[in-house]
């Protein structure tokens, strides 16, 4: 077995009242990928920000190789080789793509010009080695989808030399292929010498890609050892707490008449000429590459990006085009984006969760605050969200918990028709089993869904039909038991 690279002992952090860790210890071995896994909340994000020197530790030490390690900030930590790649994207939506990579790494002519033809000689060899060669460095990040926005990301951390890699949820808005081409990477980077932690929800990825584990939960460590001598459910279990007999809960639920009509919807550049209806009381899935027009669909439909031409009836009457006209007219919106769309980061829990639908605190032009305030712990209860208060700053909060808070907003806006965009993403598996359920109580309660997903289990596994984009046009819906794993992609992928 290959030496320590890394080693955290007996850290703490504590936030106000809340102990986010407590005496928690790690190590990462060079040429080995350790997961890193537990619930949202549950002390990961806290662990990786200290050791990328983000955050201080109330107390503890790190060591890299044989000597001591504290960085003071981001910069230090990168300086002797700690590369961390977030879930939450931290890019320059204004810059280009090799401005991205290269950000406080820029390389030099005489007088301080930069040398842009090796600049891009270096991200050229990156991208060839993550397989997207066809991303171009002149490219400006904001206009690149989330899927390639996370390829850029994970780039700039793999341009520096670094000797323990954090990939943070790097899978959560990638395609299949995209996947096995990170897996690629991480195997080159073990075959390198390199310490990998690997933090994922999905334990299938875990399984295949990752040497050993460590469990937090409630910012202690719940267990630890080599994967081959766990089973997957002794994994959640020790995430959890408790053992979670269904991954995937089915809720008994009848689809009825047609409540949502879509007929002839075209954007500027996708979707093209999608028609298709959605059932009271059905779980409609969408899947498809990343690119493929799915986001592009729903918020087309949900008036974000009006469509060109088209029409879509809700319960028979026409919906016009923008989000002000969906929501009266019954739908709801889960943006894939929570952090630059999704939610207001700098508001609180309580604003996010009800500020689309204020009408029940509403009389006289005066808000009931009190009532909203508990509506909104409602709401934060039942779907678990974890956090000091209502009031508390929804940017402080976990990716995860943010992706809660941004699901109870649409539950609390008591909406008929659901747009759920990769809703999962970020989500432990746990909730994720809490979610599954929620989605199938809401359609035998008669709500619609529509759920756009690259996890192809989850669609397999909820939904009553699922249809396939591919480059902007809606290619076919079937019956889920009419589709395998391997149909669909197959379909996804057509060049016809």
């Amino acid at each position: 077995m290959s030496s320590s690279l890394l080693s955290m002992e007996n850290i703490s952090k504590r936030f106000g009242a809340t102990q986010a860790l407590s005496n928690v210890s790690l190590k990462a071995v060079a040429g080995e990928v350790l997961a890193l896994i537990g619930e949202n909340g549950a002390g990961k994000s806290t662990m990786m920000k200290i050791l990328s020197g983000a955050i201080l530790p109330d107390s503890g030490k790190m060591q890299l190789g044989d000597q001591e390690y504290a960085p003071t900030g981001p910069l230090d930590a990168r300086a002797v080789g700690v590369a961390m790649i977030y879930q939450e994207l931290t890019l320059a939506p204004d810059l280009s793509v090799e401005d991205n990579i290269m950000l406080g790494l820029e390389m030099h002519k005489y007088g301080g010009v930069l040398n842009r033809r090796e600049q891009r000689k270096k991200i050229h060899e990156v991208l060839n080695r993550l397989g997207h060669s066809e991303l171009q460095p002149t490219a400006i990040v904001g206009t690149l989808s989330v899927g390639a926005q996370q390829l850029v990301e994970i780039a700039r951390a793999l341009v520096i030399d670094a000797r323990v890699i954090v990939f943070d949820e790097p899978t959560s808005s990638l395609t299949q292929k995209d996947v096995q081409h990170l897996f690629q990477v991480i195997k080159w980077l073990k075959e390198s010498g390199r310490a990998v932690i690997y933090i994922s929800h999905f334990l299938e990825e875990v399984r295949e890609i990752c040497d050993h584990y460590a469990v937090l939960r409630d910012g202690t460590m719940a267990g630890s050892g080599t994967l081959k001598d766990v089973t997957e459910s002794e994994i959640v279990t020790l995430m959890v707490g408790r053992t979670v007999e269904e991954l995937f809960p089915q809720i008994p639920h009848t689809p009825s008449d047609t409540i949502l009509k879509v007929t002839g919807v075209s954007s500027r550049s996708k979707p093209h000429n999608v028609s298709f209806e959605l059932r009271r009381g059905e779980i409609l899935g969408f899947s498809g590459l990343v690119g493929s027009g799915r986001t592009e669909l729903l918020r087309a439909i949900y008036g974000l990006d009006p469509h060109r031409v088209g029409v879509v009836e809700l319960n028979g009457n026409k919906v016009e085009r923008n989000p002000a006209s969906a929501i009266r007219a019954g739908m709801g919106f889960v943006s894939e984006d929570r952090k630059t769309e999704g939610l207001a980061q700098e508001r609180s829990i309580n604003d996010n969760l009800t500020y689309s639908h204020l009408k029940p605190y509403s009389k006289y032009g005066f808000l009931n605050l009190g009532f909203r305030l508990k509506q909104a712990q409602h709401w934060m209860q039942k779907l678990q969200v974890k956090a000091q208060s209502a009031t508390q700053e929804i940017g402080a909060l976990s990716g995860g918990n943010q992706q809660k808070v941004a699901i109870a907003r649409v539950l609390h806006q008591e909406a008929d028709v659901l747009l759920l965009d990769e809703p999962t993403r970020g989500i432990d598996v746990g909730t994720k089993s809490e979610i599954y359920r929620l989605i199938g109580e809401l359609a035998a309660s008669n709500k619609a869904i529509i759920f756009v997903s690259s996890y192809l289990p989850e669609l397999m596994a909820i939904c009553d039909r699922i249809a396939v984009m591919n480059r902007g046009y809606l290619r076919e819906i079937r019956d889920t038991n009419q589709w395998t794993e391997e149909e669909i992609m197959a379909e996804a992928i057509r060049s016809d």
